[in-house]
Parts: structure tokens; sequence; C-alpha cells
């Protein structure tokens, strides 16, 4: 059984054959193997069915449970009722009685392939979970295959894997459309394999506009190498890793820019929606996206001028070569998906109904470095568009990271007080409450809630400021303000931080945390005689919460 793959920086893993038997096995090299490889591994393992843990050091996957496989393995990972067996069970026991059941069901007899991409370390430093709690010693039918830079992965020797043979190189520069070049030209192409260095993403996208501008090799390689791109960016997501990328393979961010270019040059002010799927798609997480979910984002961004102005020359003179992209006008949503797709920037991915499409890791990077204001932004509001929330819990969790940012990482996204209501209600609520009760991710559920009120309150304490300073002002400077709208919103605000305390106190209920759970219950309901009075519904139903509370705590 012997596999092929291409990494996540662009590389070529070299092919390997595995054990018969189920075992683990470590794949290292300067890239990494992204979901072409395990689409290879899929179609030459036959019966063995993949499962990808992708990106493993990305915070929106190893925050959720790896929701794919738990759907569709068909295993209950759903919170626990509030008793079982007579007891109440803390949320550690609930999540690990949920990690035991993935676990028991993936290293069965059944033969599935796990697939661990891009792994950076050892242990989540979400939890602190090690690998080894993942992954036995015995893994049953199942084979596991997990790719690294690490030089060691849970006491196995990583398998070195070679660069790209220049043949295989020279097949990817030619492109889908197989053209035979004179030797003036096929010199150009391996001048394009040395500044590539032979990454295979690299070699791909070339591939890719050589096949779809109709241009000449020496052409492109001349309109590339006129781009300009910034040494270091401003945007302050980018980490270490991807700095130093994008400053070791410039010319890879070369050919990343031009292909901005084209697109934004080929299309116009008319319809830049393809540009801007590419730059909102920066911000999802590293999985498939929907297609109309990528066009709800992208159409949010507003149209700006040309931000690649400088490179209209070079631009110029390469449609002079090609003619223009005449293909490239105005289209549909999956049409302008697909013409990210046809230049090698994304690929179509066909695991749920419909149109669904993947960037590449290192496209994402260099979108990220590109725009890092208006996108993120953009994003946020088009993931309130979700229709089938189980289907994108990862996007979901992306975008609760650029709203709320992570620990040390500040938040992308800054929302107005009305529109972070409204994320709030419609996004994170929902989202938290389907991680607690859906896939036991307790912990994590009331974290994104607790962040949550916390973010309300500081909107709440601001309003009050307003309110007293509009009080405390003078007649002319009141006339300019609109204390009736910020005093609604105000209103808004603290009853939905009622709410969340109410949840919140609905769920420690279920972990057995009484007296936490009652503090936040009485808080609830204080607010909400204030602000609704003693015999509104909602004041009754957190008086029967407060209820269920007490009358749990004394039996135990």
């Amino acid at each position: 059984m012997e596999m092929a793959f291409f990494g996540s920086n662009g590389e070529y893993l070299e092919s390997t054959t595995p054990s018969s038997k189920g075992e683990a096995s470590g794949l290292s090299s300067e890239g990494l193997a992204d979901e072409e490889s395990d689409a290879a591994v899929s179609t030459r393992t036959g019966s063995l069915s993949p499962w990808s843990l992708e990106d493993a050091r990305s915070k929106e996957i190893l925050q959720a449970e790896p929701v794919e496989p738990v759907i569709q393995l068909g295993v209950d990972v759903s919170a626990d009722a509030e008793k079982d067996r007579g007891r109440l069970r803390s949320f550690d026991e609930q999540e690990f009685e949920a990690f035991k059941r993935i676990k028991r069901e993936l290293f069965r007899d059944m033969p599935y392939l796990l697939i661990i991409d891009n792994l950076e370390i050892e242990k989540d430093w979400w939890e602190g979970k090690d690998l080894n709690d993942l992954i036995p010693r015995n893994t049953g039918g199942t084979h596991v295959l997990i790719t690294t830079r690490l030089p060691k992965v849970m006491a196995f020797d990583t398998v070195q894997l070679s660069s790209l043979p220049s043949s295989d190189a020279m097949v990817l520069l030619r492109g889908r459309r197989k053209k035979d070049y004179p030797a003036e030209e096929v010199e150009i192409l391996k001048v394009f394999e040395e500044k590539l260095g032979r990454l295979s993403y690299g070699l791909w996208v070339i591939g890719s506009l050589l096949s779809e501008l109709a241009i000449t090799p020496s052409a492109l390689f001349e309109a590339v190498n006129k781009v300009h791109i910034e040494e270091r960016s401003a945007s302050p997501f980018l980490n270490s890793n991807d700095e130093g990328y994008c400053r070791s393979n410039p010319f890879v961010a070369k050919v990343l820019a031009f292909c901005l270019a084209v697109l934004e040059q080929a299309q116009g002010n008319r319809n830049l929606l393809s540009l801007k799927m590419l730059l909102v798609g920066a911000w999802f997480a590293p999985v498939p996206i929907p297609v109309n979910l990528l066009a709800a984002a992208a159409k949010n961004m507003p149209t700006g001028g040309n931000r690649f102005s400088k490179w209209n020359k070079c631009l110029s003179h390469t449609f002079a070569w090609c003619g223009g992209c005449g293909g490239l006008g105005r289209r549909g949503e999956e049409d302008a998906a697909f013409l990210l797709v046809r230049l090698g920037l994304a690929r179509m991915s066909n695991r749920q109904p419909g149109c669904w499409i993947q960037f590449h890791p290192i496209t994402q990077t260099f979108a990220r470095r590109r725009e890092y204001i208006l996108a993120p932004k953009a994003t946020v509001q088009g993931v309130r568009k979700i229709e089938n929330p189980l289907l994108n819990l990862d996007h979901l969790w992306a975008s609760a990271f650029l709203v709320f940012g992570f620990k040390s990482e500040p938040p992308l996204v800054e929302l107005q007080a009305m529109d972070l209501v409204l994320y709030i209600k419609r996004t994170a609520l929902p989202l938290a409450i389907t991680a607690f009760t859906t896939f036991s991710r307790c912990t994590s559920a009331l974290e994104l809630l607790k962040v949550c009120t916390n973010v309300l309150e500081d909107a709440e304490k601001s309003f009050v400021t307003q309110i007293q300073d509009w009080r405390q002002g003078s007649l002319c400077w009141k006339k300019k303000t609109s204390k009736k709208v910020d005093e609604y919103v105000w209103q808004d605000v603290t009853l939905l931080k009622a709410l969340l305390l109410e949840t919140r106190a609905k769920l420690l209920l279920r972990g057995g945390h009484f007296d936490s759970g009652e503090e936040l219950c009485r808080t609830c309901i204080s607010i909400r005689t204030v602000m609704l009075g003693h015999n509104h519904e909602l004041t009754l139903a957190a008086q029967e919460t407060l209820a269920k509370l007490v009358r749990m705590r004394s039996k135990i």
C-alpha cells in the first residue's frame, strides 16, 4: 500500500509504505501533508475510511471535538442528563467519557485511516491533553498518519521525506493543459522551479496561471518578477511561523500577489466577488467552506479603490500577451468560487451536499497579510447567515476568536453594541449550547459564555457612563446626542447579559456547581425584576431555575 503526499507549505512528501497492521507513523518534512494528501491516501488505501484532523496548530480545530468524524461515525458524545446512575457527573468526567467514546470507535477493528496534519506540539495547548491520550499503542484496525516538523512523535522516529523530483515539478508547471513549450520557454519553467524551491503548491499555482491566462512562461515570469511585496506585514494576526515562511519564500509571495492583482484587473470595479471571497476566506477556519456562506461574507466587504494600481503597468504587459481573461467577467457565486479553484488558490470539496471549497493554508496566510481590517469584520458578519450550525462549527469558533480574541491575542473585530448583541444572540450563544449539549465541550462552552458576559458588562458600563455624561452635559451637547437610542440598546445589552447568566446557571447545574449557578441565577433575577418586573414570564422562569438549583443541592 504505497502513498504519496503533498505538504501544507507546498512540498512534495515522498511515497511511503505503511505496515499492514494498525499502527501510528510519522512523516517529517519542511512541508506537512494537507488534504490533497488525504485524498490521495483514501484513494490508494481502498477500504480505509479517512478522517483528518487538519492543521493541528489551529485553535478552531483543537477547540472542538473533530466534528465531522463524530457526526459521520455516529458516535453519541452529547452531555449526560442531569443524573447518571443516581449521581451528578462532573464536567471533567463527562468530557472524558465523550473522549473515550470517540477513541473506542476509532481504534476498534474497523479499518479507518486517521490523519493528523501539521502537528507542532504533542500536548494540546488548550486543555493540556497529551497525544498519547488520543492514540493508543495498539490502534486496532486503524492506521494513524502524522505529519510534523518534530524530530520524534510518541517515541516514533519520523520518516524524512525528500523534495519533489524535477520531472514531477515539470508536470505541475505545465498545468492542466499539458502544453508543449519551445526549448527557451522550458528553460524559463526551470527558472520557476528553482525560484519556488520545487514547492508543489507554488508550482501548481504557476501551472494554473499558465493554463488560465494562456500566457507564455517568459511573459508570466517577467510580470511576476516586477511585483513588489512588503518585507513585513502590518497584520497583528500573523504568528512568527507565518511571517518567517513569508520572508523565506519571497517568490511565492510575489506569485500570490500577482494572482490577487489578476483577479482585480480582470474583473475591474464591476464585480470583485472572487477577490473578496479570497480575502474573507483567509479568516475562516482551515476546513471546507460552503460557497454561499463565503459569498455572503464577501458581499459585506466594501468596494474600495484599486489597491493593486502600482502593478497596473506589469499587468497591462501581461494582458497584452494573453489577451486578457475573457472568461473572468461577471459571474455567479459558484462561478466566482470555481475561478479561485482554476487559479490554483483553492480546491473543490465533496464532503457535504452543495458547493464547498477549501483554501490552501498558504493561500490563507498570504491573504491575511493582504487584508486584515475589512475582511475579518466581513467574515464575522457573514457567519451570522450560517444555515446549518452543526456543519459549520469550526467557522463559528473562528469567528468567536476574531470577536473575542484568545488569551494573549487581542480581538481583531470590534463590533458596535447593537452588532455585538446580535452576534452573541445569533452566533455565540447557540455555539456554546451546541458545544456543551452535542459534543460535551462543557469547559469550553462555559468559558465562551463567560467571555460574552464580560464583554457585555464592559458595553453596559460604557452606556452608563454615556447617560451620566448626558445628564451632566450642556443643553447644546444634549441636542447632538441620541439618548433614547442609547437607552434602548443598553436595555438589550442588559437583558442579553441576564440570559447569559441564566444559561450559565442551567449548564453549571448539570455539572453539580450549585453555588456558582445559584449566584448567577440570583443576579439574573435581579436584573429581570428591575427591567421587566416581578411577574414577567422571563423573571418567573429564572426563579424556577433557582428553585431547581436549591432542590438539587438539598438532595446531594
